[in-house]
């Protein structure tokens, strides 16, 4: 393998995929987001890229570990029980699979995000 494998995301230019969640997963605002996804290998459990949210709350059930990196504004993780982390720019951090609970963006939010799914899928639309 050589050197012009490494994905670089400020080089690598991929679509971006716009989506909201499920309506019924919606607790407040139009929390629209948009996923560049910069790498999905080539068994389909590992991606990484960019991650934008806007200002809204939403439920979350991670079925994925995810490592997160906030990089421009303001939200916060709230688990059932309800007790909550606010996250920053500079925040890094590890979302376990298995949690469950609410994202709630304040500010426009944007984060870096490498995700490992423990069983394989297949890769996402843009995947690397």
């Amino acid at each position: 393998m050589s050197i012009a494998s490494i994905v670089d995301f400020a080089q690598h230019s991929v679509t971006p995929e716009r989506y909201r969640p499920a309506p019924e997963k919606i607790l407040s605002g139009d929390p629209e987001q948009t996923v560049f996804n910069h790498y999905g290998s080539p068994c389909g459990q590992m991606n990484a890229g960019v991650w934008e949210g806007e200002v809204g709350q939403w439920t979350v059930n991670y079925t994925e570990h995810e490592y997160c990196e906030i990089v421009q504004g303001v939200s916060v993780l709230r688990d059932e029980q309800g007790n909550s982390k606010t996250l920053r720019a500079g925040d890094r951090f590890v979302i376990p699979a298995g949690f469950s609970g609410t994202w709630e963006v304040l500010e426009a939010c944007r984060k870096i995000y490498v995700i490992f799914e423990s069983t394989p899928t297949t890769p996402p639309v843009g995947a690397a």
